[in-house]
């Protein structure tokens, strides 16, 4: 072959591309997942349900949170009664400022400020703050609040007329109460219960998929032997995970996406910036897949055979479904079992998409859950290069 023969050679063989066979393998698992009864299901039928489901229950009161203004006068009865009410968390621990700020954003549902001393009138004064972002629940603390004054005042009037029964009557009529309810209330945003849950269930949703489809997809194409005949064409181990991940990434963002417009516009799911805001619960759900998926991948490299993947996925993510906030409220567990919550990677997944969504945070002031998530992901991912196997 002469030079000019050779050169015609090379230039007649196309190039190998690793991205154009990734797109391939991408497209055929897309088919694949749409095709599977179970992924449509664990990805997109099941938290519709629940979101229908908790939609249509409405908001029901699990644990009142109410701050404590610094300046309050807390060795009297009010204060003492007050904190013996079973279900309701005094919050002692934040400033004013953090507590009214908490408070406009739903995540308090009042501030009891109980004066020092006595007002110009005479009175003791207790004032307690609300926002329209906690209706219900501040609807009920003021009712409690108001119950224990009523009593005191019982009690004042009671003292009195044993004290002073001849003159009791003029005492009335000169309206001396010794303590009285001031009811202040600011604005916020309605927190609703779809506001809790529709977050919740788009975690649900995310984990499932990436652990689940993830150890399912990988150990059957390690045992039909798909990955090794993968080995006999010229594309690279990365881009088949990579193909296999973008499949999963697009398939999961599709339902997320319906998930959030049925939220929003069949529940009235709070999106604070709009379409701002959908592209960022999109984000989270995307980092989200990445990370669990890691999970997937380690569930497939220690199961030695397909019946062995359910139990040992289900130790994965079963705890992170009931203790995560996915349905309950983490605040609502016991103290002991809150630290648990707070290990878990999918806590701060729910917690980093309730803020963005009702709260218009940006991913700076999500850092810290952010950072929580990508720790998780270094570590499963360290695991699931140890444990995880091509054939």
């Amino acid at each position: 072959m002469n030079k000019q023969d050779k050169n015609y050679s090379d230039n007649s063989t196309p190039k190998y591309s690793q991205w154009k066979a990734m797109l391939a393998i991408s497209r055929a698992s897309l088919r694949s997942i749409t095709r599977s009864p179970s992924a449509v299901i664990f990805i997109l039928v099941f938290p519709l349900v629940f979101i229908v489901v908790f939609g249509f229950v409405g908001s029901n009161t699990i644990k009142l949170d109410v701050g404590i203004n610094s300046k309050s006068d807390t060795s009297g009865f009010v204060f003492k009664s007050f904190s013996e009410v079973q279900n309701i968390h005094l919050v002692v621990d934040k400033t004013d400022r953090e507590m009214m700020d908490l408070l406009k954003k739903g995540r308090m549902d009042a501030i009891l400020f109980i004066h020092e001393g006595k007002s110009e009138s005479g009175k003791e004064t207790v004032e307690i703050i609300t926002s329209k972002a906690s209706r219900e629940k501040g609807a009920f603390a003021i009712s409690v609040l108001s119950n224990i004054i009523d009593k005191k005042n019982l009690d004042y009037y009671s003292h009195l007329q044993k004290r002073y029964p001849e003159s009791f009557k003029d005492v009335l009529s000169d309206g001396e109460i010794p303590a009285e309810l001031k009811d202040t209330k600011v604005e916020g945003r309605e927190y609703k219960m779809i506001d809790f849950i529709l977050p919740g269930q788009l975690g649900f949703s995310i984990l499932s998929a990436g652990v689940f489809g993830t150890a399912f997809v990988f150990f059957s194409l390690r045992q039909t032997l798909v990955l090794k005949r993968f080995f006999a064409t010229p594309i690279k181990r990365t881009y088949i995970v990579l193909g296999e991940a973008l499949s999963r990434v697009v398939f999961q963002l599709a339902g997320a996406l319906v998930i959030i417009v049925l939220g929003k516009y069949v529940f009235g799911f709070t999106l604070i910036n709009g379409f701002v805001t959908v592209i960022n619960l999109l984000l989270l759900s995307a980092l989200g897949l990445i990370v669990f998926m890691g999970f997937g991948f380690v569930v497939s490299g220690l199961a030695p055979n397909e019946s062995v993947i359910p139990p040992i996925a289900n130790i994965v993510t079963l705890p992170q479904f009931l203790l995560s906030g996915t349905f309950f409220p983490v605040d609502a567990f016991p103290d002991w079992l809150q630290v648990v919550s707070k290990v878990l990677p999918l806590t701060y997944l729910n917690d980093a998409l309730r803020k963005v969504a009702f709260e218009g945070a940006g991913m700076i002031d999500i850092s810290h859950e952010l950072s929580i998530i990508f720790i998780w992901g270094l570590i499963v991912y360290a695991a699931a290069v140890k444990f995880f196997r091509w054939e």
